[in-house]
C-alpha cells in the first residue's frame, strides 16, 4: 500500500518500528499520516496505527456528525478562534472538539473528532452541516494537543491539493496509452518534469512567476518567442520586441548564470 512505500522511502532511523513486521520497540521517531476523506475508513486507520503511525484524516458528513454540530452550536464556550499557520487568528473562523458528542466506537482508542467552521465563500466545498452562514469541515485524529493547534496542523496538508493540480496540468490528468507499463513511464516523466519546473521556479524566478501554475509558465515563459545566439564565445538571448514578460525571462537567465 501507499503508506508502506512512503515509510520505506524514509531514512532507516525514522522508518524503524513503523514497517510491517517491525518490533514496535524500535520506534524512535513518531510519524503522523495526514489524508483526505479517502483515508477516513476504520480499516485504513487500524492498519496504520498497527504500524505505530498516528493519523489525521478528513471526515465525511453523516447524520450523527450533523447532530453533534447542532449540539455544539448550542453549547457555550466550546468554540475557540481558529488560527492560521503563522499563528494569527482566522477572522470569523472557530474550532471545536466534538469527541464527546459523536459515537467513535470502532475507531482506535483515543480517537478525537475536531471540527472547524468558517464563513461561507464562493467556491466552497461541501460542508459537513447545512448552513447559510458557515461551512463546516472536520477530521479524525489520535494526536494530543489543543483542537486549535491540531486544526492548523491538519490545514497545512491543503498544499498537497495544489501540487496534485499542478501535476494534472502537466500531463497527469490523463494516461494516453492502453498499456500499463507505458502509462507508468508517462507518469514517471511527468513527475520528473514537474520537479524540474518547480525547482526552476524556486531558484530562478521572482514574484508572481515563483508560484505560477504550469499553464501560465508555458505561455509566459516557456513559449516566449526568441533566439539564443552564440557569438565571440558568448550567448546572447534575443527576445521579441514588446514581449510582456521579457523582464522575468531575463531575470531567470541572470539567476541561472549566478548559479552556474
Amino acid at each position: 500500500m501507499v503508506i508502506d512505500a512512503a515509510i520505506a522511502a524514509l531514512p532507516e532511523e525514522i522508518a524503524a518500528g513503523h514497517r510491517p513486521g517491525d518490533d514496535p520497540a524500535l520506534v524512535s521517531r513518531p510519524l503522523v499520516c495526514r489524508t483526505d476523506s479517502a483515508g477516513s475508513t476504520k480499516d485504513f486507520v487500524a492498519d496504520i496505527t498497527a504500524r505505530k503511525v498516528g493519523f489525521m484524516t478528513v471526515a465525511a458528513t453523516s447524520g450523527a456528525v450533523q447532530s453533534a454540530i447542532m449540539a455544539a452550536e448550542t453549547t457555550p464556550k466550546i468554540w475557540s478562534p481558529a488560527r492560521r499557520q503563522n499563528g494569527k487568528v482566522r477572522k470569523r473562523s472557530a474550532v471545536a472538539e466534538l469527541t464527546g458528542l459523536v459515537d467513535l466506537s470502532g475507531w482506535p482508542s483515543g480517537t478525537r473528532r475536531i471540527v472547524r467552521r468558517e464563513p461561507l465563500h464562493p467556491g466552497a466545498q461541501r460542508s459537513l452541516f447545512p448552513s447559510t452562514e458557515y461551512r463546516y469541515w472536520g477530521f479524525y485524529t489520535d494526536e494530543a494537543g489543543s483542537p486549535v493547534t491540531l486544526d492548523a496542523t491538519m490545514r497545512a496538508h491543503a498544499h498537497v491539493e495544489n501540487y496534485i493540480q499542478r501535476l494534472k496540468d502537466s500531463g497527469l490528468g490523463h494516461f494516453p496509452f492502453p498499456e500499463l507499463e507505458a502509462n507508468r513511464t508517462w507518469m514517471t516523466l511527468v513527475l520528473l518534469a514537474a520537479d524540474l519546473v518547480r525547482w526552476f521556479q524556486i531558484l530562478c524566478l521572482d514574484g508572481y512567476w515563483k508560484t505560477a501554475r504550469p499553464k501560465a509558465l508555458r505561455w509566459g515563459i516557456f513559449h516566449a518567442p526568441g533566439r539564443l545566439i552564440r557569438s565571440a564565445r558568448q550567448h546572447t538571448l534575443r527576445i521579441l520586441d514588446g514581449w510582456p514578460f521579457a523582464d522575468a525571462l531575463l531575470g531567470a537567465y541572470h539567476h541561472i548564470q549566478a548559479l552556474t
